[in-house]
């Protein structure tokens, strides 16, 4: 197994054989798709102290983030928002790590990975603030310890490992985190991350969800070997995760922390899940996905696995079904209430967040702008509470 080659008590940990017919490491799985819990000898420690009661809450988690992510397409079906990146099959994944995470840890997100911003206490107005084209960034990345989503494929594990190097420097046990899908190893953004990050032995985890698909592109033409093996190639341990299990996410999310904070430097985590949606809303995926495919891992779905489990535990009761449902209600309308009633932005609000500081050559533009604005008539509806000089 190609973990940290310690245990939690610190012995070696022996290799170990992955799924038949595979290589690399194995393939971890608490959970199986019908409910049924299963033990294993090392990772059970790292999940030994979560209660039924915050199984129950992971379940609440996953219901709500699916409610959030099944309203957000709606939005923009209706034309409320620009374009929206689904989620849906990946609950467990980002669920299980996010809810991993100390207030302190620093999260470095693509752009899917709402549910993880749903943990770390983005507000739900905020979520929605660029797809619907009202701001170039959702929220202040320093109050809840998460950039705000990025963009451009990949990018994001540079600027974790950057971060990184900044906690190494300064002596502390927090850790950077990077979230990207199975696309995103095949650019050089992320293997140079990987290269400095064991360079430099820095703490932080690259938390790969290998969804099977980069838009088009299936994970197996751009990858002849396990996504996890990539990283041994840079001497970084790799963990394989069955991602539509919330609980091995969580042991594994929380082994790779324990491992960044004693120093022991990176981890890389192939979450195996699957994209069961499009790529975006602006994807049909039914172009290039075969439909057997889909109804195959439908089967394995996070949030029933975990229901079953609580079945079978005898935790999914009526009561805990409607208490579900009514957050994720609530959750649903104030999101939407949000999106409707956010404020248009104004022209120049352009000139926000630009500098942390004063900059004349931004005051001289700003003053420029509002008087070609002032040309066409009363200004008054330019200029915005911090836009106007």
């Amino acid at each position: 197994m190609s973990t940290d080659q310690t245990g939690h008590d610190g012995a070696n940990t022996p290799q170990s054989a992955g799924n038949p017919g595979e290589t690399g490491p194995e393939f971890l799985q608490l959970i199986t798709p019908a409910g049924e819990r299963i033990s294993h000898p090392e990772f059970d420690f790292w999940v030994r102290d979560v209660t039924d009661d915050q199984l129950c809450s992971l379940f609440e988690d996953m219901t709500v983030i699916r409610r959030i992510d099944v309203e957000a397409t709606a939005l923009q079906r209706q034309g409320e928002l620009a374009l929206w990146p689904p989620l849906l099959g990946q609950e467990a994944a980002q669920i299980g790590s996010g809810r991993s995470l100390r207030a302190d840890d620093f999260v470095f997100s693509s752009y899917r990975e709402n549910g993880v911003a749903y943990c770390r206490g983005v507000d739900l107005t905020d979520l929605l603030r660029v797809w619907r084209g009202n701001a170039s960034g959702g929220w202040d990345p320093y109050s809840i310890n998460m950039a705000t989503p990025q963009i451009i494929i990949g990018a994001q594990t540079l600027h974790a490992t950057g971060y990184a190097m900044g906690i190494q420097n300064d002596g502390a046990d927090a850790v950077a985190v990077t979230y990207f899908g199975d696309g995103a190893t095949s650019e050089g953004d992320v293997n140079e991350a990987m290269v400095f990050a064991a360079s430099f032995q820095v703490p932080v985890v690259f938390f790969c969800t290998n969804n099977h698909w980069a838009i088009s592109e299936p994970v197996r033409l751009q990858s002849h070997i396990q996504l996890a093996d990539r990283a041994t190639g840079f001497g970084i341990p790799s963990l394989r995760v069955d991602g539509n299990d919330v609980l091995a996410v969580m042991a594994a999310t929380r082994l790779a922390l324990d491992r960044a904070r004693r120093g022991g430097g990176p981890t890389f985590i192939e979450a195996v899940s699957y994209r069961m949606g499009p790529h975006t809303t602006a994807d049909d995926p039914t172009r290039y996905r075969d439909a057997n495919e889909l109804e195959d891992w439908a089967a394995k779905d996070p949030i029933s696995r975990l229901a079953g489990l609580l079945e079978r535990k005898g935790l999914l009761t009526e009561e805990l079904q409607q208490q579900v449902k009514d957050k994720a209600d609530t959750v649903a309308a104030q999101m939407r209430r949000g999106c409707t009633t956010m404020p248009e932005p104004q022209p120049m609000d352009i000139f926000k967040h630009v500098y942390s500081t004063p900059n004349s050559w931004l005051e001289r533009q700003q003053d420029h702008y509002a008087r070609y604005l002032a040309s066409f008539g009363d200004p008054a509806g330019a200029v915005s509470e911090e836009g106007a000089r």
